[in-house]
């Protein structure tokens, strides 16, 4: 937690559950970034937090952004973003959402099926196009699963399909998957895509990007390849695979902006046990699954935690959020431990929580209100 948010939780004493934003960690998460993959262009996946703030702080810092709707589409030119700085990463679009992004000087579109190209070439012509290939999701804790992305022999003819079709067929795309702790994962993905780009340039066509998706991995409760290992990781296998004829680069990143820019102040509501055997006890929070954090689903992340009673003893703990819900348990089997001291009514802190909480929050299930959220 840094001093700024320590200072605003003090002075403002803000109803909880509550996320604060540091929003000098965000502009120095992407400077670093930008000098740690300096051969990339950084497109900011909006999804990750889209708060005004911060996407007026990347603008102004000159970040690109990776979109997955018109309604990110439209917040980030209705402040400020030039359309030839935004990507429809989304490969699933409805064709109306196609024609309205073209027609808001949108030019760069993803996608990974026949379907989805014959929509861009009616609503988006002459517009550039990428592919996105399968991977296999290894090593990631919130992996994206097979549905995004085709393999590589459907890749390579779509991409021909696409020149055919008066598309500017740019390249291909990739994600190795959300908090990817393997930076091998990279290695992989990048030389299945020269693959592509062999097969399609044998037939006449030469693909010239790369968008390499996000991934990079933050620090949560266990070590993780740092971003100096992943790009180290990424420039090598651009070298070994493509040689001196490095294609444009793209990263979106999203996770490793905001996350560690983020805490979610929430307080203890009830402190039980089910049994008298175990020593297990129950912390329920003000906070949960569906009050912003989705990604707990099977334990996969897991934020740090900090209590007003660190430092004492402690024991083993379930922990769960405050809905009528079964599903709303946050880690259960991950080995958390909280201070034997923590009571009813303490307020504690989930730290890295500024990525992917405030955009799953639901609308109001149980009548409970969206995450509340203050940059600063």
């Amino acid at each position: 937690m840094t001093p700024k948010i320590e200072r605003f939780l003090a002075e403002r004493r803000a109803d909880t559950p509550c996320l604060v934003v540091d929003l000098d960690v965000v502009a120095e998460s992407y400077a670093r970034v930008r000098e740690t993959v300096p051969d990339a262009a950084v497109s900011y996946a909006v999804k990750a937090n889209p708060a005004r703030e911060v996407l007026e702080l990347l603008i102004a810092l000159g970040s690109g952004f990776d979109a997955a709707s018109m309604f990110e589409i439209e917040t980030c030119l209705s402040l400020g973003a030039s359309p030839d700085r935004i990507i429809y990463g989304n490969t699933i679009k409805k064709q109306g959402d196609i024609e309205a992004a073209y027609a808001r000087g949108i030019r760069l579109f993803a996608f990974d099926s026949e379907a989805e190209l014959e929509k861009l070439a009616v609503a988006a012509p002459g517009a550039g196009v990428y592919c996105r290939i399968l991977t296999s999701g290894d090593g990631a804790d919130w992996p994206l699963s097979r549905k995004f992305g085709c393999e590589l022999d459907m890749a390579a003819n779509l991409m021909l399909r696409a020149r055919d079709l008066g598309l500017d067929a740019v390249g291909i795309s990739f994600h190795v998957g959300s908090q990817q702790t393997d930076a091998g994962q990279w290695d992989v993905a990048i030389g299945r895509v020269a693959e592509v780009f062999k097969t399609v340039a044998e037939r006449g066509l030469n693909l010239r990007m790369i968008n390499m998706g996000g991934g990079f991995p933050v620090r949560y409760r266990k070590d993780v390849p740092d971003l100096e290992t992943v790009a180290q990781t990424i420039a090598d296998a651009i070298k070994r695979h493509f040689g001196d004829e490095t294609p444009e680069l793209i990263i979106e990143p999203g996770r490793s902006i905001t996350a560690e820019a983020g805490v979610i102040q929430t307080e203890v509501v009830l402190i039980s046990s089910k049994d008298y055997a175990n020593g297990i006890r129950w912390v329920y929070l003000d906070v949960g699954k569906f009050g912003g954090l989705a990604e707990t689903m099977d334990e996969a992340i897991q934020y740090p935690i900090a209590t007003p009673h660190d430092g004492k003893a402690e024991g083993p703990v379930a922990i769960a959020g405050p809905t009528c819900d079964g599903a709303d348990i946050l880690y259960e089997d991950a080995g958390y431990k909280l201070p034997l001291g923590l009571k009813v009514g303490d307020k504690v802190l989930l730290l890295k929580a500024g990525a992917y909480t405030t955009t799953y929050a639901s609308v109001g299930f149980n009548g409970f209100p969206p995450l509340k959220a203050f940059y600063i």
